[in-house]
């Protein structure tokens, strides 16, 4: 799908603007025209940024056939922009990512993606109610898209910190196969957000400092937001991640200490029937044959006692291993 905004110079806008258009819109001074591509075919893009826009073939196809780490790259006249975008999702525990491709043109912005963007289309469905970020230029628009960019981090590191606290109250509740699994799989987000997030990081620190014809000077004040932004984010990502650790540190603690009191438990009511098994087993022997019959050992008084032997012997190591203190 192809969608535009042309915002014209008598203040007007303009959607859905036909491609054989574009050069005049790009002729006109004082005019802003927002092309963007989602989930369209390669061989339908090529054509339009390359004979259209003028960009270079290497720069199309980083944009339509890669995939890239967040970068920037200037090429005098434009800049080509990576930026990602996130989402978590709760039930895998997973960080998933969304390539966004920008070029940033004197009078135009283009924007590249497969997947749908909830911050982009934001800031689409606002700039058709509100002009006044076309009437500040692309690099403001460039602002509006990195700061809504940076919201949706926020909203992930918000639920990602309520998934950890989740999973360390579970880690004393219950400990299974299952619980385990999902804490080495937000470990594993915490990972791909920091691959994410640091290079990203970057990129705005270079948009915000760095000397960019397309980027008016007075406007890098609000990249500069964006990328403090980020940093206070990256530190709370880093925290996560430790969080993390910490659970599995505390899970694998936790299982630790249970098998130690089962092998305890098993480990006393072996120690308390050891004894019994050596009375049966003694008594039990015929090492010696008897010269006469020994039926005076088979009557109810000596079974009685023999069954009081065995009942008190446990009771009177039970309590000896009280005193020790071994329990």
């Amino acid at each position: 799908m192809i969608r535009t905004r042309y915002f014209q110079t008598d203040g007007t806008l303009q959607p859905d603007l036909d491609p054989g258009a574009f050069p005049t819109a790009l002729s006109e001074a004082g005019s802003l025209l927002w092309v963007d591509f989602m989930g369209e075919a390669p061989e339908i893009c090529e054509p339009i940024l390359l004979k259209t826009f003028n960009f270079h073939p290497l720069a199309v196809d980083d944009a339509l056939r890669e995939s890239h780490v967040p970068k920037v790259d200037d090429w005098d006249t434009y800049l080509y922009i990576v930026m990602h975008d996130i989402a978590f999702l709760r039930d895998s525990l997973e960080v998933e990512t969304f390539e966004l491709d920008v070029f940033l043109g004197p009078n135009y912005i283009v924007t590249y993606h497969d997947f749908p963007i909830p911050s982009l289309d934001r800031i689409w469905s606002a700039c058709e109610h509100d002009t006044r970020t076309f009437k500040r230029g692309v690099d403001h628009l460039l602002y509006r898209i990195t700061d809504e960019l940076t919201a949706d981090f926020m909203q992930v590191i918000e639920d990602m910190d309520e998934e950890i606290d989740g999973l360390e109250n579970d880690v004393f509740k219950k400990t299974n196969p299952t619980l385990a699994q999902r804490i080495f799989s937000f470990k594993r987000a915490t990972l791909h957000l920091r691959r994410v997030m640091s290079p990203l990081r970057e990129v705005l620190n270079k948009l915000a400092r760095d000397d960019y014809a397309m980027i008016d000077s007075r406007d890098q004040v609000y990249f500069r937001d964006v990328y403090d932004h980020l940093v206070r984010l990256h530190d709370i990502s880093e925290s996560l991640r430790d969080l993390a650790g910490g659970a599995l540190d505390t899970y694998l603690s936790v299982i630790n200490n249970r098998m130690n009191e089962v092998m305890k438990t098993l480990t006393i009511i072996t120690t308390l029937f050891m004894p019994l098994s050596f009375l049966v087993g003694f008594f039990g022997m015929n090492f010696f044959l008897p010269r006469q019959p020994v039926y005076a050992f088979m009557e109810i008084p000596v079974f009685i006692i023999t069954l009081l032997l065995l009942l008190v012997t446990p009771i009177l190591m039970f309590n000896w291993i009280k005193r020790r203190g071994w329990m």
